[in-house]
């Protein structure tokens, strides 16, 4: 089986998550500066086999778009028109952020890693990958 690749993708940088080749765990891979996104992903999936990736879909608390869907649509249509192999979806990512912090609260990380915005976003992908996972396998 090919591996599942979650975005959590953000104006500066971008969180990313896989899962294993089954498609049971979801861990960390990266935080890359947005603006490298798109290569480092052609990478990898040259590298590694991808069934789909899953991108956050940023939407406020009420369900309304928020100002960060604009660029995640612009990247999508991107993908698609590139690399049209590889499907990719949006996917709610709403309280995420939320559940991260407190993900690293649970796990006992100090003040000064839980600032770390690159773990939060990394954490983050995890979380909706986790998410969609088990939406799609239930």
């Amino acid at each position: 089986m090919a591996r599942i690749l979650s975005i959590d993708y953000g104006k500066k940088r971008t969180g990313l998550a896989v899962s294993d080749p089954l498609q049971i765990i979801a861990g960390g891979l990266a935080t890359v500066p947005t603006s490298e996104l798109f290569d480092y992903l052609r990478d990898y999936t040259q590298r590694e086999p991808v069934e789909c990736i899953v991108i956050g879909e940023p939407r406020q608390p009420n369900g309304q778009p928020s100002e960060n869907l604009v660029r995640v649509q612009q990247f999508v249509n991107r993908w698609r028109k590139q690399m049209p192999q590889i499907p990719i979806e949006l996917y709610d990512e709403r309280f995420t952020s939320v559940l991260a912090h407190q993900a690293m609260l649970d796990g006992g990380l100090k003040k000064k890693a839980r600032q770390d915005k690159a773990l939060v976003d990394e954490i983050s992908a995890t979380i909706i990958l986790e998410d969609y996972m088990r939406r799609r396998f239930k």
